[in-house]
């Protein structure tokens, strides 16, 4: 059987050290697997698989209307001929999707060359031109600056060939243009090629094995109406499943509010974590596994390791509502 290839952050086994034996007031706060179907409603993600025809801007107001919500905010645009993974948060939670568009992504592509090729030489073409870090100038209809910008691609591996159809898995940095990749290899190989089809099956975390049609939504939501809400619990992931990528610091109960306050996380604050470098986001976890903020380290981890104090997370979001948890005099 063929390895499947993985995202940067897949390869990675998170070790969790602890730094101080405690846990968490059940009066308190809610494990995220509990929170009610009207929670999640308002604070919970989707991993929606895109129809083709409709913009990204138009999914996340259809399941806005769908949900009857206020908003809903996605994660990394697709053209409307695009399929595939795109995440979907909801009304609070919308400020999570900067987490998934610096996030790796994967497509699987349907190149057709404008001539036919051995295989070998194509394989040849992808090894040493189009893997780790390539240079590459946004399209002419795209979000951003035209200017050449290097982008890194973690994995390129051919499928299929039949005639002058190329089947191939990519993965790759954030903000890398497959189509224009796929025209770059045309130019590469001397033959010229465009991109027939396009699917993208991984965004950060979510991956086409767990994605739902906006038809599956609609019917869950109305058999969330009639009183079954087994289907829709199955849709609307917690918030938190938006930060599964992310390495981790967990907070003790009496740290909680202070942060939820937009105040930073410092060492006394902290009962275990993960490995971590300087300047990496974090997220900033309850011991019920709740979200309370998403930070960036100023610190790495073996700084808790050897310190009692300290400030070793500098909050940016806080998703937390305040008096969630008690307001504590730390020492």
């Amino acid at each position: 059987m063929r390895k499947r290839n993985k995202l940067p952050f897949e390869e990675i086994e998170r070790k969790v050290h602890i730094k101080k034996e405690s846990s968490s007031d059940p009066a308190y706060g809610c494990i995220p697997e509990e929170r009610s179907v009207e929670e999640l409603l308002h604070s919970g993600i989707i991993n929606l698989n895109k129809p083709s025809g409709p913009s990204s801007h138009q999914v996340s107001d259809y399941v806005q209307k769908i949900l009857g919500i206020e908003k809903a905010g996605h994660s990394g645009t697709l053209d409307p001929k695009v399929v595939g993974v795109l995440p979907i948060a909801l009304d609070k939670s919308t400020r999570v999707v900067q987490m998934l568009l610096k996030a790796g992504k994967e497509y699987v592509a349907l190149m057709h060359l404008h001539k036919e090729i051995s295989e070998e030489a194509l394989q040849k073409c992808v090894e040493e031109h189009f893997l780790g870090k390539i240079q590459q100038t946004p399209p002419l209809r795209s979000a951003v600056k035209r200017r050449e910008r290097t982008r890194r691609i973690y994995y390129l591996e051919i499928l299929e060939v039949q005639d002058k159809d190329v089947l191939f898995r990519v993965g790759c940095e954030a903000g890398t243009y497959i189509r224009k990749l796929i025209h770059d290899m045309g130019l590469k190989l001397k033959i010229g090629a465009h991109m027939s089809q396009l699917v993208r099956t991984k965004a950060g975390p979510f991956t086409n094995e767990g994605w739902h049609s906006l038809h599956d939504l609609k019917d869950a939501y109305e058999f969330w109406k009639e009183g079954d809400e087994q289907l829709l619990r199955k849709i609307i992931l917690p918030v938190e499943a938006a930060v599964a990528h992310l390495p981790k610091v967990w907070v003790l109960d009496n740290a909680v509010d202070t942060l939820c306050h937009g105040a930073d996380l410092k060492v006394p604050g902290v009962a275990k974590y993960h490995d971590f470098n300087v300047d990496v986001d974090v997220a900033v976890m309850t011991l019920k596994n709740e979200l309370v903020c998403l930070g960036r380290s100023v610190e790495h981890s073996g700084f808790l390791k050897k310190n009692d104090k300290g400030r070793i997370v500098k909050t940016h979001k806080v998703f937390m509502e305040r008096k969630t948890y008690p307001k504590f005099k730390l020492e």
